[in-house]
């Protein structure tokens, strides 16, 4: 659906990854690995079980030594290691995304960050739409958040949707928005932040939105409220969306 990142070679830590196996990629993966971080990322919420200290921005380079490998990404999941899974996502080709697939790996998720970055593969997948309306319905944790976060991605990379089809998850935002859970209402929050944030006509939905959700008797209900309403408008928010009529 969307541009997928680029996979031309680059040689940035002393090694070639193209046409490796899982082995040797968890392999380099291991031999990148600092220890040190791990304890730093357990402070933000991030699970430190099979977690290796990887930064993001480290993955994304190693992706594109990589390049697409739809069969790699997969054994890459399997493997149970925190960041071979956020660089299974990186490589994934979207075109090749099963329902199955999307279902096994969400069900696996047990980490915010391993949430959020996955959910960018999963938008641009076919399944994408229909996928956030029937997970936002889900009881697991990050099974909900990925719902919502694939919105928030949505709202800003698909250029294409038009207001209506942006306009349908107004309906789970509202019913998802008594969450007290802190890694759910901040994804609620986040999908509507960003649809309120794509025009001035979303915009103005999505601050009605916010306000019908601020007469709910919910913390987490008013707290989403409060955040969006806040961030919506802003004279900053406001004066951006103007110069995109």
């Amino acid at each position: 659906m969307f541009a997928r990142r680029g996979a031309e070679g680059i040689e940035s830590y002393g090694f070639a990854l193209w046409n490796m196996n899982k082995q040797e990629v968890i392999s380099q993966l291991q031999s990148l690995a600092n220890p040190a971080n791990v304890a730093g990322m357990a402070r933000y919420g991030i699970n430190p079980n099979n977690t290796l200290g990887i930064s993001i921005y480290v993955l994304r380079k190693v992706a594109k030594e990589i390049g697409m490998d739809d069969a790699l990404a997969d054994q890459l999941w399997a493997s149970g290691i925190h960041e071979a899974r956020i660089l299974a996502s990186y490589i994934a080709d979207p075109t090749m995304a099963t329902e199955e697939r999307l279902e096994r790996w969400v069900a696996e998720f047990d980490s915010w960050d391993v949430c959020d970055q996955v959910c960018g593969f999963f938008e641009e997948t076919v399944f994408a739409y229909r996928k956030a309306v029937e997970w936002s319905s889900r009881d697991e944790e990050f099974v909900k958040r990925a719902a919502f976060a694939i919105m928030a991605g949505l709202a800003v990379h698909d250029k294409q949707a038009d207001d209506s089809t942006l306009e349908q998850f107004f309906e789970n935002i509202i019913r998802a928005a008594t969450d007290e859970r802190n890694f759910v209402k901040k994804a609620v929050n986040w999908a509507l932040g960003n649809i309120g944030k794509r025009n001035l006509n979303l915009n103005e939905k999505a601050i009605a939105v916010a306000r019908k959700i601020q007469l709910i008797n919910s913390r987490s209900a008013r707290w989403i409220a409060a955040d969006a309403l806040r961030e919506l408008t802003t004279e900053r928010t406001q004066r951006k969306l103007r110069r995109k009529i």
